[in-house]
């Protein structure tokens, strides 16, 4: 399951094989400062995802005050008039709503159900089938929660149960991430979907007569590592897992095409060959692959979470991005020539050359990775583009007029 922010980025998540894409519309939404999307293109993004195969869900999991009643359940009825496949919340008014509609609920890892007493309650009381369990359980709580469902369910209610677990993204320092750091400190709440994010920045300790002050080390101490799960991948999903959720609604199209095409990779050599001799073997080294097209895109350094028990340590190095690649604006098409097989390109900002890494985005295209092999100006070959300039590039698949152009850069990475 792949995070959709905008457009750009539900059509990079199809394109990158996405069996499912969720995403919030404005308002009531934990990614409040995404671009997101109006409750009047509800009907297109399931059109959109059901012409692809993909499953449409709908990201509705901030806390509700009274005087939003009203207008939380005009939006959960515009939802099951689109028929979105399913709602992720865990107010209590919106999983009531949404059960009424007949609209299917997914509780959200914000209720941190952990444990197969509470996930048997919530199934009972309400018919919840899904649970995008706390991500605070470790691989071993995994397979103890899944093997006691039977006992708290019976066998024919267990095995329809569907346990859904973050394998990729940012974590939070709060338990589940219900943080109170960032309204305390700006009046925008993170349970609203508004996070400032003060967490990520360094800080100073200064002594009240002001002759002493500290800067709290290397670290960022409240800032933790990104989750990678795709090192021990086959663990996780020895545990009962049914879905693998990516965390990323807020980041680039590039890095939801780059995450999502690489766990689709390991996911699906998984189930094809791992009752093949020799699985391991060749197993290993696709994953190291796929951790480096994975290191290319945002990240705040890389670890196992709470997986493999609770983390000591593990805290980002860097304010922002550990990536080993960056971006650089270009510029923008302006017309697709497909019987050519070329688009023209606007070079508003960074020049590109032959053999240089571009990325073609826009909301119809998603994400399209494309070597530069040839670049013309008026039908001549020349070595670059430069700023001011407009170019023609050899480009197989279909871009649009709009679509924004970047340079990808290697850069260096702070260890």
């Amino acid at each position: 399951m792949s995070p959709a922010g905008n457009w750009t980025s539900l059509q990079a998540a199809i394109q990158a094989g996405a069996d499912a894409i969720y995403f919030g519309v404005h308002g009531f939404n934990m990614r409040d400062n995404s671009n997101n999307f109006a409750v009047a293109e509800l009907p297109r993004i399931t059109r959109t995802c059901r012409q692809a195969g993909v499953r449409a869900y709908l990201a509705l999991n901030t806390i509700i005050y009274e005087p939003e009643l009203a207008r939380m359940r005009r939006v959960l009825a515009a939802a099951s008039a689109a028929a979105i496949d399913a709602v992720i919340c865990w107010d209590m008014a919106v999983i009531e709503a949404a059960t009424a509609l007949g609209l299917p609920v997914f509780l959200s890892t914000q209720m941190s159900v952990s444990n197969s007493a509470a996930l048997a309650g919530f199934h009972r009381a309400f018919g919840i089938r899904r649970f995008v369990l706390a991500r605070e359980c470790s691989l071993a709580q995994l397979r103890s929660l899944r093997r006691n469902l039977t006992a708290q369910l019976g066998a024919a209610a267990a095995a329809n149960i569907q346990l859904e677990v973050f394998a990729h993204g940012a974590m939070c320092v709060s338990i589940s991430g219900r943080c109170f750091m960032s309204e305390a400190s700006t009046g925008k709440s993170a349970n609203r979907g508004q996070c400032t994010q003060p967490c990520r920045r360094p800080y100073q300790i200064n002594s009240s007569e002001g002759d002493v002050s500290f800067r709290m080390g290397e670290s960022y101490l409240l800032s933790p590592q990104d989750l990678c799960t795709l090192p021990f991948i086959e663990q996780l999903l020895e545990c009962g897992v049914n879905s693998l959720k990516i965390e990323g609604r807020g980041r680039a199209p590039e890095y939801v095409s780059s995450v999502t095409s690489a766990y689709r990779r390991a996911v699906d050599f998984y189930f094809a060959n791992r009752r093949k001799p020799g699985f391991q073997a060749e197993f290993e080294p696709l994953k190291a692959g796929l951790m480096q097209q994975l290191e290319g895109v945002y990240h705040r350094g890389l670890s196992s979470g709470y997986y493999m028990g609770k983390p000591i340590d593990q805290w980002s190095g860097v304010p922002n991005s550990q990536a080993a690649t960056k971006k650089m604006h270009v510029g923008e098409v302006v017309k697709f020539y497909r019987k050519a097989g070329a688009a023209e390109i606007r070079v508003c900002d960074s020049g590109f050359a032959l053999g240089d890494e571009l990325l073609i985005q826009g909301p119809t295209t998603g994400v399209l990775r494309v070597a530069v092999t040839s670049i013309q100006i008026e039908q001549q070959p020349v070595p670059d583009a430069k700023r001011g300039q407009s170019v023609a590039i050899a480009l197989v698949s279909p871009a649009r007029p709009g679509d924004r152009v970047y340079r990808v850069s290697r850069r260096a990475v702070v260890p």
